[in-house]
């Protein structure tokens, strides 16, 4: 045999020989035996076997004397286990050095712990209980539980509240009839959600229970805007004046307090002592219906007093029981000698003060004693008043029917999960009034569905009846967003949201969120408004206005052209270009249709027929008086230098090939730029936050060549006609080009300054008017003089008007040949 099974072996036999008891309140002989472990007193020290007698609390006695209260009803119950008989072995509990004896008698088979591969080899003996209740504690419940869970011993208990049990690869045989820590958790949250107070100091106690309690609320509240500004794991040597010190310098003014009741009765009693006032305390179910605290002189001095508290379920029978129960005397073994673990005089005790003691576990007592009840009942198949004795019980088989447990218990129906969580039960909010009464403000009920519910107009708050706040910084203005100040997001600083931006609190309050391009805010917005879509319809205006002047240049083109038509042969049609008239007229009656899709709601068709007749038409009438332009200076001054290149552009119709070169050049330049990448409706956002105007999107890369091709000609254009402002009056064309070319120039400058100044809709209609007076420069300003000529002046229109040889023009400014004229023009 290993050392170490040895040495567990003669401590059991040691036990075995030491606690042999007769018939008192911790003990009870049966068929069936449950382990009961409770913290009756909660100072003692313990030197082998002396004890030094300590401080008993009377709620923790209570439920020592309901376990035995429900023990001995269930065994007068001809319904649950019938003609079985349950007993108990109750320990004090009262430390963790102490309860090692108390467990290893509880685990021990035949009065001796065995080592554990030998108990499992002897499977027709089992341990001295089959399961246990308690601990009351979770750090009892870390060093106990362990014990019994080799042979997996049902360890029901009635306080143990820490998460961590919930583990079941730790702890396979642990169940509780107390809701966890994280049910307690999550109703202070609601409760601080509930008031607003997201400015806390959570003091806690250093053990299983507290850290663990502080994890769960740090956990709960990370996505909420509950910040603790203060914390501390509170101890027997806690600095009490240094905690309040560092919460008023914090300016916290909700102080929740999960402390065991030891610690939150010398928490409370310091709070007064130092005169700590005007502050929220939130007790949680270990304190909230203490007594001693209510009662303490100075109580109100310190604020407000909320909790959580488990509800009263009164029990039937058990004020009878107590009463009848009589003296409560100290327990002794056969000798005569105190006990080392259940020593204590309790004879000083009253039922009234054992009736009248904090009720807080009373039922998880009474329910776990009723679970095993019921476990046990279905492990022997009990039925028809009568059990299955030929069974031979094991805890893991009771373990088993444990959690299938599925009864009602003084109307609340008792089942659990597959963690051993009660699936059962309900929290009430109470308040300290200024009598010492706790009165219930609230409840919080999470089985079968969660309910919350809070009536703050019964809670008499010590700021003059109003809720007191508690906030590290005061909420923004609406509009305003969040900017955290420090390592606590409740600590910030407001910034107006900006122009096109808003801010959603109830999403997300630190961050101003951009509105989509069609949609618009003012500073400080908490929503977007849509953005006022404008465009220039077909039926404003002035709109028509510009398309009926479209139509009257259309008229004026065809009107210009019939009375070409009639007096072609006469020399001012023929010097005004003859038949390259009719080209630029129908190129400017055609350039005229992109007016007509400047207006409308934009769409792909209607971008690209509002550049290209334009940039294509109109390139072909600026190369036309290129030509001409080119054809004046080509007489006046080069054909007598140069007369080789002047019989070559006669021959060979040199203006007509510079006009379809140009046709050719632009067409394909546009039929490439709109291919690749052609001009799409556009959304304009930027200058207007409330508008859209809706426009087109022009790609300078596929546009520019077609755009410069057009500029380059209008600069060619101007060099030649300048170039001939010396000539005879006679030979006005030159000059008229000029004059048409400075309008046209003009008229686009005043469009590029409009531009530069006026973003709004009625851009599109300074932009067609451009356009129009771009065709009705040359209209006006070229055509009509020649007009009024042959109408009004026949006597010009004729050939006599014309100058008659080149020498006369250049020596005595006499006209040149009338030929030389005509194969040049022509």
């Amino acid at each position: 045999m290993k050392p170490s099974f040895a040495s567990w072996w003669l401590l059991g036999i040691f036990l075995h020989t030491l606690i042999t008891l007769k018939a008192s309140d911790f003990n009870l002989e049966g068929d069936y035996l449950l382990g009961g472990l409770f913290g009756i007193h909660y100072t003692v020290t313990l030197e082998i076997l002396t004890l030094m007698r300590g401080h008993y609390t009377t709620k923790s006695y209570r439920r020592f004397q309901l376990m035995r209260f429900s023990i001995e009803e269930i065994n007068n119950s001809t319904q649950l286990l019938p003609n079985v008989s349950l007993g108990y072995e109750i320990f004090d509990h009262c430390s963790e050095t102490q309860s090692f004896f108390s467990i290893l008698d509880l685990i021990s088979i035949d009065g001796a712990v065995r080592p554990w591969a030998e108990t499992s080899s002897h499977l027709s003996v089992g341990p001295k209980v089959i399961a246990v209740v308690g601990p009351y504690t979770s750090g009892d419940t870390v060093t106990t539980a362990p014990f019994f869970m080799v042979d997996l011993i049902s360890v029901v208990s009635y306080g143990a509240a820490s998460s961590a049990f919930s583990e079941k690869t730790k702890y396979p045989s642990f169940l509780r009839t107390v809701n966890s820590n994280k049910a307690v958790v999550e109703m202070l949250v609601k409760i601080l959600e509930y008031f607003n107070w997201r400015w806390v100091a959570f003091l806690n106690s250093y053990d299983d229970f507290g850290i663990d309690a502080l994890e769960l609320f740090k956990n709960t509240i990370k996505d909420s805007e509950i910040c603790i500004g203060y914390t501390k794991s509170v101890t027997e040597a806690t600095d009490y004046n240094e905690i309040f010190k560092s919460i008023k310098a914090q300016k916290i003014r909700v102080i929740i307090v999960f402390l065991i009741q030891q610690l939150a009765e010398v928490l409370i009693e310091k709070a007064v002592q130092l005169n700590v006032t005007n502050r929220v305390w939130i007790a949680t179910d270990t304190w909230s219906l203490n007594k001693n605290l209510r009662k303490l002189k100075g109580i109100q001095t310190i604020g407000t007093v909320l909790g959580v508290a488990q509800p009263v379920i009164q029990i039937p029978g058990f004020q009878n029981f107590i009463h009848s129960t009589g003296s409560h005397m100290i327990c002794k073994d056969a000798k005569g000698n105190c006990l080392c673990n259940q020593a204590g005089n309790y004879s000083n005790l009253t039922p009234e003060d054992i009736i009248s003691s904090d009720p807080t576990y009373s039922f998880p007592v009474y329910a776990a004693v009723y679970a095993i009840a019921h476990a046990l009942h279905n492990v022997l198949q009990c039925e028809g008043g009568k059990c299955n004795d030929s069974i031979r019980v094991f805890p893991y088989m009771v373990l088993a029917a444990l959690k299938k447990s599925n009864f009602t218990l003084l109307n609340q129906t008792i089942h659990f999960n597959e963690n051993g969580e009660p699936m059962f039960g309900s929290y009430l909010i109470v308040f300290w009034n200024r009598y010492g009464e706790v009165q219930e403000v609230g409840a919080f009920t999470f089985q079968p569905k969660v309910n919350f519910f809070i009536n703050s107009s019964k809670i008499q708050w010590h700021m003059d009846g109003h809720v007191p706040v508690s906030l590290c910084s005061q909420e923004c203005n609406v509009g305003y967003a969040k900017k955290q100040d420090g390592i606590h997001k409740c600590c910030f600083t407001c910034q107006i949201c900006r122009t096109g931006t808003f801010i959603n609190i109830t999403e997300d309050p630190y961050t101003c969120k951009a509105c989509s391009d069609t949609e618009w805010s003012p500073e400080g917005s908490t929503r977007c408004n849509l953005r006022l879509v404008e465009y220039v319809p077909f039926t404003d205006p002035a709109a028509l206005g510009l398309m009926v002047i479209v139509g009257l240049l259309v008229v004026l083109t065809l009107a210009v052209c019939v009375l070409f038509a009639f007096h072609y042969n006469t020399p001012v049609v023929r010097s005004a270009g003859g038949p390259m008239c009719f080209l630029i007229l129908g190129c400017l009656s055609l350039s005229s249709i992109s007016v007509f899709f400047y207006f409308g709601k934009p769409s792909v068709a209607f971008c690209i027929f509002r550049f290209l007749p334009f940039l294509l038409f109109y390139t072909v009438c600026v190369s036309c008086f290129v030509v001409r332009s080119f054809q004046i200076v080509c007489i006046f001054k080069i054909a007598a230098k140069f007369p080789k290149l002047q019989s070559w552009w006669v021959k060979y119709h040199g203006q007509w090939v510079v006009i379809s070169v140009a046709f050719v050049i632009q067409a394909l330049v546009l039929l490439i730029g709109y291919s690749s990448d052609p001009p799409k409706p556009y959304y304009d956002t930027f200058w207007y936050p409330d508008k859209i105007i809706l426009n087109c999107d022009i790609n300078l890369k596929a546009t520019s060549t077609s755009v410069i091709f057009l500029l380059t000609l209008c600069i060619l254009c101007f060099i030649f006609s300048y170039m001939g402002k010396d000539l005879p009056k006679n030979y006005n064309e030159a000059k008229s080009i000029t004059f048409c070319l400075m309008l046209l120039i003009l008229t686009w400058v005043i469009f590029a300054t409009e531009y530069m100044l006026y973003h709004g809709r009625h851009i599109l209609t300074l932009n067609a008017l451009a356009v129009l007076c771009s065709l009705y420069s040359f209209l006006l300003w070229y055509f009509l003089p020649k007009c009024y000529i042959i109408m009004f002046q026949p006597e010009k229109k004729h050939s006599a008007a014309f100058p008659r040889s080149h020498s006369e023009l250049h020596q005595n400014h006499q006209p040149v040949s009338r030929v030389v004229f005509y194969q040049v023009y022509m």
